[in-house]
């Protein structure tokens, strides 16, 4: 007997005429793992459709997701269909399972209000029939409720297997570039192995930051020349390198979760010691008030790349000594400004002084322009020496003979930073730096 006819029958007052319900088919399928066990959407649809046409009932729209139900209003296709029910567009639910329209209290508490005030006057799952009685909304909620502790109970599950797997030194999720889970172990139990094609290559990457002050570019730029690539095949990008230089894993201990301050001892094989990491942290703090240095650099911005032509700028670099202390290291390279892949090599700030004294033998008293400076500080030194000296002797009479070139690389050597960037100011031509030596625009 169709649907309409047995429930107009159960009609106790038949002055009152009759609406037929008007229904729609709600399927869901959630994107986690828990619920890998219930139907597909697609299955979902075709069962509840079959039993609408058994049961001569009518489907005006079918709304279908795939969603988590853990968390209340999260479901957008799930507000939608509310949207339309409280719209009156429709009265009646089809839905595999009641664990399929909710399995938070907010959704569920909303759906029971709904029935309270006769906006939904039917919910009916494959083996259940809910209507505005107090008894069926009251299974509904138990239901609902204990899909709700399922959720709960899973997670909580999960959490604490998670941490067993933790203390027993292996990291849950995809391990690192350089690793690799095993071959044919069960999921949830596979141990970590170290990557025998990227594992040296990582390894050599830290070494590069520490023993050869290798910056992160200059280490990007080695990378995509030995051909270094992700599993996916991918070129890695600047951003993972340094993801990589500050992850605790690769010297046997890893954080979990991320953030959390939870440190486990690994059981798998270390690619670094935790020496040759701590070194490289050192070179990766950027932070000035942690660390000696002033970030000002006596040849910064004085000097073109004889390579690309783009300016030449300055870094420092520290190095733990055996003792405990700090020793700084300032290098000079191109600012790659012209050329993001100028190949041209670094130089130290005592090398590079070096070559600026060259080249103050090689250019001409006429290239030099106006020392006046120069005059000044020897006058100077002249007047302070007569005073200490108590000498009587006329000042023309005891002014040495002065070397001009020799003065400036004293300067060079000694000077403060403004009076070496003053010197290198006074000559006409401009200076490139090539092949770690100094040379003058011809």
């Amino acid at each position: 007997m169709p649907n309409q006819i047995i429930q107009a029958q159960n009609r106790t007052n038949l002055d009152v005429p009759y609406i037929p319900l008007r229904y729609c088919l709600y399927g869901r399928k959630s994107t986690e793992s828990d619920e890998l066990q219930q139907l597909s959407i697609g299955a979902q649809i075709n069962e509840m459709t079959a039993l609408a046409k058994r049961e001569n009932v009518e489907i005006l729209k079918v709304f279908q997701e795939s969603h988590s139900a853990k968390d209340s209003g999260q479901r957008p296709v799930f507000n939608e269909m509310i949207t339309a029910i409280k719209d009156g567009k429709f009265d009646a639910i089809l839905s595999w399972s009641a664990d399929r329209l909710s399995r938070n209290a907010g959704d569920l508490g909303q759906i029971i209000d709904l029935m309270d005030q006769g906006v939904i006057r039917q919910i009916k799952t494959y083996g259940q029939t809910f209507t505005n009685s107090p008894n069926e909304k009251f299974l509904l909620m138990i239901l609902g409720s204990t899909a709700k502790l399922e959720n709960d109970s899973k997670g909580v599950n999960v959490k604490r297997g998670l941490r067993a797997k933790c203390e027993m030194g292996w990291r849950p999720g995809v391990p690192p570039l350089g690793y690799l889970h095993g071959v044919g172990e069960q999921k949830g139990q596979r141990s970590i192995h170290v990557d025998p094609k990227r594992a040296p290559i990582i390894k050599e990457m830290f070494e590069k930051i520490a023993y050869q002050n290798y910056s992160g570019r200059a280490l990007l730029r080695w990378l995509h020349d030995v051909g270094f690539t992700t599993r996916s095949g991918k070129k890695i990008v600047l951003s993972s390198v340094y993801a990589v230089l500050k992850n605790n894993f690769y010297h046997g201990e890893f954080e979990y979760p991320v953030g959390s301050g939870v440190f486990y001892k690994g059981s798998y094989e270390p690619l670094i010691t935790k020496e040759l990491f701590d070194e490289v942290k050192l070179q990766l703090e950027v932070a000035p008030k942690s660390r000696p240095g002033t970030k000002e650099f006596d040849f910064a911005k004085m000097i073109k790349c004889g390579a690309c032509g783009s300016g030449v700028c300055a870094e420092e670099k520290f190095k733990r000594l055996d003792d405990g202390s700090v020793r700084r290291h300032v290098y000079y390279h191109c600012t790659k400004y012209r050329n993001h892949f100028c190949k041209e090599a670094y130089i130290r700030e005592e090398t590079l002084t070096e070559e600026l004294i060259k080249i103050i033998d090689q250019v001409n008293l006429d290239e030099i322009g106006t020392l006046q400076k120069m005059k000044q500080e020897m006058d100077r030194y002249q007047r302070f020496n007569n005073l200490i000296l108590g000498s009587d002797q006329p000042e023309q009479a005891k002014k040495p003979d002065v070397d001009i070139k020799e003065y400036a690389k004293y300067l060079l050597q000694e000077g403060t930073r403004d009076e070496k960037r003053e010197i290198l100011n006074c000559l006409k031509t401009e200076l490139y730096l090539k092949n770690q030596k100094i040379y003058l625009r011809k």
